[in-house]
């Protein structure tokens, strides 16, 4: 893999921490603003709406601009967003600081996963974003958990200065490794907009809209049990407030080995991944919220759902970035877009379930349910994925 392609994994550390961070800090922002946890919950599903509807729209006022200088303002951006954050006591302001650094991130996703995969070869295309997401999954396993330690140990603005910290070598990357002058396609010359609109009706494609589907439920299940995990850790598991930070470190160690496995799958596989992580994905769930009272049993299923979310993750993004093919500037926001559409109502069909009968374990039911519902759609894309990859193979041994 090329450098530069590690180099932007590293800007994704840094973004991936903040976007994950608050699932160790829910209780402690509630407590710092006044605010209920509920409410204070909010603050993902507003990165997760920023990133939404950043992600189509930055892509494509980033099109005419190389990627190196849209990566380098995007991330100076996310970095202004998180010392605001960092001062501000008003939960309205640091609900709009939410907003602002999704959307820089967004753009930052959208740019730096195109030109990722411009940065690989055609059958190496499955391994591009899984290294893209080895940032992210680092985050969970040592951002995001260091995040919830310096939340505990000093508050939680110390984390919002960390992150506002780690996005200065991330910029630096940025500006040694990616190249000038390179757009998104390969050309200094941003598409016209009638290319653009072209692109933009990619969206009309069933296969396209399906595979986005099938990452939103996935992703939703993702951080619908991830945003209450430490909830359930102090709460039902009977823990204490350090052991927040152990349970997402655990979470992320597995999500970097099943990111890692289904880099090397998705070219080869990626029906073969959906068939076997998706059911393994669901009993993980139902598991976790009949176990939820056993600290042992909880913490290692933690570990091998974080590696069986990635994997499906992974995989998702690499389908949605082969079937939006035809949109080179937008396929990245596509991806993006589909995936924090998940992060946005996970969260928010978790708290729906805090009033029920179910009570502190409803967001471990919820997420079995969004996974089941993705396995009623999968069906539909795993006999066109196998066909499509055995004539993508015959292809190339005929070549």
């Amino acid at each position: 893999m090329p450098l530069p392609l590690y180099l932007l994994a590293v800007a994704v550390f840094a973004t991936g921490t903040s976007e994950f961070m608050l699932a160790g800090l829910v209780p402690d922002i509630a407590s710092d603003l006044g605010v209920t946890v509920g409410t204070a919950v909010t603050l993902t599903s507003a990165f997760a709406v920023g990133m939404v509807l950043g992600a189509p729209l930055v892509a494509a006022l980033a099109r005419d601009r190389p990627p190196r200088s849209g990566l380098l303002g995007f991330v100076l951006a996310f970095a202004a967003a998180h010392v605001v954050g960092a001062l501000t006591m008003s939960f309205a302001v640091l609900f709009a600081t939410r907003v602002v650094a999704a959307v820089a991130n967004a753009g930052f996703l959208a740019v730096a996963l195109t030109a990722a995969a411009a940065l690989v070869p055609p059958d190496r295309k499955g391994c591009a974003p899984a290294v893209q997401l080895s940032g992210t999954t680092v985050a969970t396993v040592a951002g995001v958990p260091g995040g919830s330690v310096l939340g505990t140990s000093l508050g939680r603005r110390a984390t919002f200065w960390a992150v506002a910290a780690l996005c200065l070598p991330a910029a630096l990357g940025i500006l040694k490794g990616i190249p000038v002058g390179r757009g998104n396609d390969g050309a200094t010359d941003g598409p016209s907009l009638t290319v653009e609109l072209a692109q933009l009706a990619q969206l009309a494609r069933p296969r396209l809209l399906l595979m986005m589907l099938l990452g939103s439920l996935v992703n939703a299940a993702t951080f619908g049990g991830l945003t209450f995990l430490a909830p359930v850790m102090t709460g039902t598991a009977g823990l204490g407030a350090w052991w927040v930070s152990v349970t997402l470190m655990l979470f992320g160690a597995g999500g970097f080995v099943g990111v890692s496995v289904a880099g090397r799958l998705s070219d080869r596989g990626p029906a073969e991944v959906l068939a076997v992580g998706g059911p393994l994905l669901l009993l993980g769930w139902l598991a976790l919220a009949l176990l939820a009272d056993e600290p042992v049993a909880l913490l290692v299923l933690v570990c091998v759902q974080g590696a069986l979310s990635f994997a499906l993750g992974g995989t998702l993004i690499a389908r949605v970035l082969h079937e939006a093919a035809g949109a080179p500037t937008m396929a990245g926001s596509y991806a993006t877009a589909a995936l924090n559409i998940g992060a946005a109502a996970g969260p928010v069909i978790a708290v729906t379930t805090l009033g029920t009968r179910a009570g502190g374990l409803g967001p471990l039911w919820a997420s079995g349910l969004l996974v089941a519902a993705a396995l009623l759609v999968a069906p539909l894309l795993v006999l066109p994925l196998r066909t499509a990859v055995a004539a993508r193979r015959g292809t190339e041994e005929r070549v």
